[in-house]
């Protein structure tokens, strides 16, 4: 299976003015955990995760005044359309991260999750093969 059949092609990308809450508010709206942050002036693209927010929220930094820029990866690691969907896993295993951005010809073109991996590879659930949770 490939990147570009389970990858999401919904990309909110912001700028690095915007604010952690602004950008927390764009990723719940559109129900994302990560925002491409497009940045020319420091060289293109860069990512911004929940988990990036919740650090800095975490270490009681203001969402109100804390700019993306200040909390956005810029050394990515992408993701091609073609990759196979164990390359994508095997590079977020390696780099410890949870999210690839897909390029297709130097544009964003989707974002791979560990999320969109684990449902392409588990069965579809339905009552029959559901766990069984005991207290």
């Amino acid at each position: 299976m490939l990147v570009r059949e389970v990858m999401s092609t919904v990309v909110l990308t912001i700028g690095p003015a915007h604010t952690l809450r602004q950008a927390a508010a764009l990723m719940s709206a559109r129900r994302v955990g990560a925002a491409v942050v497009y940045d020319p002036d420091a060289g293109g693209i860069g990512i911004l995760t929940e988990r990036d927010v919740l650090v800095s929220v975490g270490r009681g930094q203001d969402p109100d005044t804390e700019r993306a820029h200040a909390h956005t990866t810029t050394d990515v690691v992408f993701a091609a359309p073609s990759w196979t969907v164990e390359e994508a896993a095997g590079a977020m295993v390696h780099g410890g991260f949870r999210h690839l951005i897909v390029l297709e010809h130097g544009e964003p073109a989707g974002i791979v999750s560990v999320r969109d991996i684990i449902r392409c590879w588990a069965p579809a659930r339905s009552p029959h093969n559901a766990p069984v949770v005991t207290a």
